[in-house]
C-alpha cells in the first residue's frame, strides 16, 4: 500500500493460491489506529475484513498468487527470485515478509552462515520435540486432540470442556465455539518467541515474523509488522532511482536501528501481557506511533507524547534534488 502511494513500482509474490479468511479480529490501538484513520481511541476489525481492505488498496495485477520461491540470487546490481512454475522476477530490493520457515529465509541465513556473518543467536532454531510415544504421553493415543490447562492443582480441562464466559446464565465451553466456527476459519498458531539479530543482507530485508516472533497474546506481532512496514517504506522512498547495494544496505541499517529497540521492548512487554499489563509499560508502548513521511501527517492526540521517529524526516531523493536546485537558483 505504502509503496503504491509513494509511486514506487513493486510486485507481490505469494505462495498460497488464494487468501483464506483465517483469524478472528485485530485491535488497532493508538500506535496503529491513526494510520488507518480509525481514531486514536482504537478500533476492532475482523481479520477477513482487514485482508479485504488491504487488498483493495493494491492493484490486483501487482499481486501474484501460487508463487513458491525456489531460489534467490542477490548481487551488486539486482536481486533475482526463481519460482516453482519456472518464472523469474528481478528487482532492486527483496522484502521478505513470509515468516521464519520459508525458502527465502533459509536461503538468506544459509548464505550468511557460510560467510560467517550470522550471529550465533540467529543460528539457533525454534524448539521442536523429539518424536513422542503414547507410552510416554497417553493423550497421543486418544482419538480427540487434547489441550489441557491447569487452573489449580485439582482440576484438569480438555480444550472442548474448557469453560468460557458468555455473559449469560448458560455455561458454555470451548466446544460451543468450535461448533459455531467454519472449519475453513480454524487454524493453528505455533507458540514461538524470538527476536533475530539479522534483518538484512545486501538487497534482501526482513519484516514482521521473518525477523521477530512474538507471543500471540495482545496482537503485538501484527502491530509491529505494521510499524516495520511504515519505517521501511519511509526509507525506501528516500533512496535514489536504481540504488546501488551500499545505499540499500545503509537504508536497511537505518530501518533496523530505528526499530530494533522498540521490537525488544515489545517482545518483553508481550511476555508481561500474558499475566498483566502495567500502566508504565502501556504508556511507553503507546508512545511509539510511527507515521508515513510522504503522506499527510496525522495530528497527535492524547496525553502521551509520541516518541522520536528518525525515518519521519526522510524525503524522496527526487524531492531533495528539486529542493537543492531551487535553493541554488
Amino acid at each position: 500500500m505504502l509503496l503504491h502511494k509513494a509511486g514506487i513500482p513493486f510486485e507481490v509474490y505469494e505462495r498460497a493460491t488464494e487468501i483464506e479468511p483465517l483469524g478472528a479480529s485485530m485491535y488497532f490501538n493508538s500506535t496503529t489506529a491513526n494510520f488507518f484513520k480509525f481514531g486514536a481511541g482504537g478500533y476492532i476489525l475482523a481479520r477477513p475484513q482487514l485482508h479485504a481492505l488491504l487488498l483493495r488498496q493494491v492493484p490486483h495485477e501487482r499481486v501474484h498468487m501460487g508463487k513458491k520461491v525456489l531460489s534467490i540470487e542477490s548481487g551488486d546490481h539486482e536481486v533475482m527470485v526463481r519460482f516453482n512454475d519456472g518464472t523469474e522476477a528481478e528487482g532492486d530490493i527483496l522484502v521478505r515478509a513470509d515468516g521464519a520457515y520459508s525458502a527465502v529465509f533459509q536461503n538468506l541465513y544459509e548464505k550468511l552462515k557460510r560467510n560467517d556473518k550470522l550471529p550465533p543467536s540467529d543460528a539457533f532454531s525454534f524448539p521442536i520435540t523429539h518424536p513422542l510415544t503414547p507410552e510416554e504421553f497417553p493423550d497421543l493415543a486418544l482419538h480427540d486432540c487434547q489441550f489441557r490447562k491447569y487452573i489449580d492443582t485439582s482440576i484438569v480441562y480438555a480444550i472442548k470442556d474448557f469453560p468460557i464466559i458468555s455473559g449469560g446464565d448458560k455455561i458454555l465451553t470451548f466446544q460451543d465455539l468450535m461448533d459455531r466456527t467454519p472449519k475453513i476459519q480454524m487454524t493453528k498458531v505455533m507458540l514461538e518467541e524470538k527476536v533475530f539479530r539479522t534483518w538484512y543482507d545486501c538487497r534482501t530485508v526482513l519484516i514482521g515474523d521473518a525477523c521477530h516472533k512474538f507471543n500471540p497474546q495482545g496482537g503485538v506481532g501484527a502491530t509491529n509488522a505494521m510499524h516495520d512496514a511504515i519505517v521501511l517504506a519511509n526509507l525506501i522512498n528516500g533512496l535514489p532511482f536504481h540504488p546501488v547495494a551500499e545505499e540499500i544496505e545503509a537504508a536497511f541499517k537505518a530501518y533496523q536501528d530505528e526499530r530494533f529497540q522498540w521490537v525488544l521492548d515489545a517482545f518483553n512487554s508481550s511476555k508481561v501481557h500474558r499475566t498483566m499489563m502495567g500502566q508504565r509499560i502501556q504508556e511507553k508502548t503507546c508512545s511509539y506511533r510511527p507515521q508515513v513521511a510522504f503522506l499527510p501527517l496525522i495530528k497527535n492526540t492524547g496525553r502521551v507524547h509520541p516518541a522520536q521517529q528518525p525515518s519521519l524526516s526522510v524525503q524522496a531523493s527526487v524531492k531533495n534534488e528539486e529542493k537543492s536546485a531551487a535553493q541554488s537558483v
